[in-house]
């Protein structure tokens, strides 16, 4: 800052220079000590920018010519990467280091004796005193904010509680009444034909063929589909394989863990099942016309739903809503509610087919739902009315529905036949786009993987699995009366069950299909009835459990089984009613009809007759 300074110094250190005085001082003889001392004196006046004080280490930036330390300016940069004052970009090559001698600050003339020193710590002391009346001031006041708002939630809570009371005896009047109040009666023409007790529908009603005619799915339904589709899609892409899948080497290790009566002894026999994993609780459909809801952790029966008059071919539970479907041979579908108090209601019952129904699947928006019936048809339906949207049939041929099951995305139904022929629906327009030849006998499951590309059916000659892509058929598993068949959700497994239950590593249509686990008949008859997804889904979170369905016991029955190194644990509890833990538990006396895994991977799960 001072012109002319530094070629002065460099002629008087090179002796080429004779004079006392340096440039621009007016004749004034001055030793250029005295010049570095005003040097230095000027730069020890000149305060960082950024904290207003005498800088230790000064650098000056490049850029705006302002001064720093050191350690602030390098600290900020690297938080912000910019000046702190002008806000241009600057980095640590901007900043220039500028070597000072040590500057000794002189000390506050109010410090240089005891009594300064003194007043000094009063000051401090009186701040110190102020700011902790402030804080304890601001403290009493969050305290008062606080319990205000305590109590308006315990009060919220209150009418909360009294009017979810209120609905529920309102609602349980409601039923009441309904139940006392005699159906009215309904003018009959004189075209109106009785059969089985039951009045014909009027010829407004009918359409052709003598069905009930539906309003179809609407443009906005299919919107809806079309979206969840759209995001299911885009979903599968970026999802991974979780971390905690089951190893091989975990499924060898199960042993029997209890045993579970649930439907009645007079008419035995479990014919499906389903899990809510979230409130791990397991349904069953029994021969006996009832669905039992039992409590896995506490091993008791939730409910009971009666109202069928025929066999439970088929039970389902609504994503995690209180909602449970079920079908049964008396070619009704039962659609029913939980209030809250855990005795679940019929809210409808959906009497569009006219022969058994044999198979229902929940879309992936869990806001619709698929019955197959033997009656030729299947029916899409909306859960929260209960009403038919659509009835479809297929006019080339006659075809008996045995199994149905939606494509991951849901745009797409597949139906198994009694014919031995499996049928691809585009659930939008409701037509048949692909059909599938080769089983023998009736196909009895169907399963889509979880990438959407294939697609396995079960019959009683085997399994086959389809290439959706190519609609064709690229490997076979030969296996007599093959019940049921299921992907895991993590495309990594395959389920079997027939006259015993095979578990295969999914591969791509020209590797081949590993078989990494078999687990024997429990019964004793050959035939495995039931393959409940459930039993993979599991695979995919925990070391979890297997559910197996047993026929025809004299009790019906369901029986857990764990990992052997858990039931070593709990031994005098876990094999109380199974005389040998061993991963082939064989004290069932008939064939198995379903398993599964419970929800929070500490029970296996069978059931039976």
């Amino acid at each position: 800052n001072f012109p002319g300074f530094s070629d002065f110094a460099l002629r008087r250190r090179t002796g080429e220079d004779k004079t006392l005085a340096p440039p621009h001082s007016q004749g004034v003889l001055r030793p250029p000590e005295f010049s570095y001392f005003v040097f230095l004196l000027v730069l020890s006046t000149m305060n960082c920018a950024i904290s207003g004080e005498v800088p230790k280490e000064p650098v000056v930036s490049t850029k705006s010519g302002l001064l720093f330390e050191r350690r602030l300016i390098e600290r900020h940069i690297s938080d912000y990467g910019k000046c702190p004052v002008t806000g241009e970009p600057l980095t640590i090559d901007d900043i220039v280091p500028i070597k000072t001698g040590e500057i000794i600050k002189p000390k506050t003339l109010h410090t240089a004796s005891i009594p300064g020193l003194l007043g000094t710590f009063q000051n401090e002391w009186d701040g110190l005193m102020l700011s902790n009346f402030a804080l304890e001031q601001q403290l009493h006041t969050a305290r008062q904010e606080l319990s205000h708002a305590l109590y308006q939630h315990d009060s919220a809570c209150r009418v909360i509680a009294r009017l979810k009371k209120e609905r529920d005896e309102a609602r349980q009047l409601l039923a009441e009444v309904k139940r006392h109040i005699p159906a009215a009666p309904e003018a009959v023409t004189g075209n109106a034909a009785l059969s089985n007790g039951k009045r014909a529908a009027s010829d407004e009603e009918l359409g052709p063929n003598a069905k009930k005619l539906c309003p179809g799915i609407s443009a906005e339904i299919i919107t809806e589909l079309t979206d969840c589709n759209a995001a299911l899609s885009q979903k599968r892409k970026k999802r991974q394989i979780s971390q905690t899948l089951a190893s091989i080497d975990a499924l060898e290790r199960f042993t029997q863990l209890s045993s579970h009566p649930l439907h009645k002894t007079n008419k035995p026999g479990i014919c499906s099942m389903d899990i809510l994993h979230s409130k791990d609780v397991i349904a069953t459909g029994g021969v006996d016309a009832t669905a039992v809801l039992f409590d896995r952790p506490s091993g008791q029966i939730l409910s009971k739903l009666t109202g069928h008059s025929k066999k439970v071919t088929s039970v389902k539970f609504v994503g995690d809503a209180d909602l449970v479907l079920t079908a049964s041979a008396d070619k009704t579908v039962r659609i029913w509610r939980n209030p809250g108090d855990g005795n679940y209601a019929c809210g409808h019952t959906l009497n569009d087919h006219s022969a058994e129904v044999r198979a229902i699947t929940v879309h992936p928006t869990n806001k619709y739902f698929v019955s197959a019936s033997l009656d030729s048809t299947w029916c899409f339906y909306d859960l929260s009315s209960g009403s038919c949207l659509a009835q479809v049939s297929d006019g080339s041929e006659n075809a008996d529905y045995t199994a149905a099951a939606f494509h991951p995305d849901g745009l797409i139904l597949g139906t198994g036949t009694s014919q031995s022929v499996v049928k691809i629906w585009d659930v939008k327009s409701q037509a048949n786009v692909a059909k599938f030849d080769g089983h023998t006998g009736e196909v009895t499951a169907i399963s889509f993987s979880e990438n959407g590309y294939f697609l396995a059916t079960a019959a009683e000659d085997g399994v086959r699995l389809w290439d959706l892509r190519k609609l064709r058929n690229f490997k076979s598993f030969l296996s007599a009366d093959a019940n049921s068949v299921e992907f895991d959700p993590s495309g990594s497994y395959l389920g079997i069950a027939a006259s015993d239950i095979r578990v295969y590593q999914t591969a791509s249509v020209k590797a081949e299909w590993n078989l990494i686990k078999t687990l024997p008949d429990l019964s004793g008859t050959g035939k495995i009835s039931y393959l409940t997804p459930s039993m993979l889904v599991q695979w995919t979170i925990t070391y979890g459990y297997l559910v197996f369905l047993v026929t025809k016991k004299p009790t019906p029955m369901m029986t857990l089984h764990k990992t052997r190194e858990e039931s070593v644990k709990k031994t005098q509890t876990a094999n109380s009613k199974c005389s040998s833990p061993a991963i082939s538990c064989s004290n069932f006396s008939t064939s198995v009809v379903s398993y599964s895994i419970c929800s929070n991977g500490e029970n296996f799960l069978g059931a039976g007759h």
